[in-house]
């Protein structure tokens, strides 16, 4: 059995915060203001994989609302879902990411981006591809105000024995 996951987060960018993406901290003059450490794009990895399995969302799982996510690491936050995704017998076939920010660009960082994500959910590198476009000057993110990510994934049942899951739910 295969399932679609789609994720999708934007953060504003502010002055004093890192810029994370993957886990990986890009330089920058901005970073994402959020109530974790503000990586949009594990927590739009988080709710793509979530979202795929039905097992709910970031939010859910961690909310900002909670004191005990305040700064918190967003790919200990992305590992903690994987772990509950994997116990509920799925694994990834793909990762597939955009990141829309005007700045940093992203092509000098997007392997670095693509192994950090890949070793979070147990795959090879060339099971997660990032790609970097910019608001071309329009909106929030073309003003340099917001990043936004968006991840679609595929993930596969297993059965106990580790390959597909034959059993038709």
């Amino acid at each position: 059995m295969l399932r679609a996951g789609l994720g999708q987060d934007v953060h504003r960018l502010v002055k004093g915060r890192r810029f994370l993406l993957g886990g990986v901290e890009l330089p920058a003059r901005k970073g994402e203001l959020g109530h974790s450490d503000g990586d949009a794009l594990a927590h739009a990895v988080c709710d793509a994989i979530l979202g795929a399995v039905g097992l709910g969302d970031i939010g859910s799982l961690f909310p900002p609302s909670d004191p005990a996510w305040k700064d918190a690491d967003s790919m200990a936050l992305l590992r903690s879902a994987f772990e509950m995704v994997k116990q509920a017998g799925w694994r990834v076939v793909n990762l597939d990411c955009v990141v829309c920010c005007e700045k940093p660009k992203l092509l000098p960082y997007r392997d670095s981006i693509r192994q950090s994500l890949a070793k979070a959910l147990e795959v090879s590198t060339d099971q997660i591809f990032v790609k970097g476009k910019t608001g071309e000057g329009l909106g929030p993110v073309g003003k340099g105000k917001t990043v936004e990510a968006l991840a679609v994934c595929l993930l596969e049942k297993q059965t106990d024995k580790g390959g597909p899951d034959e059993t038709k739910n």
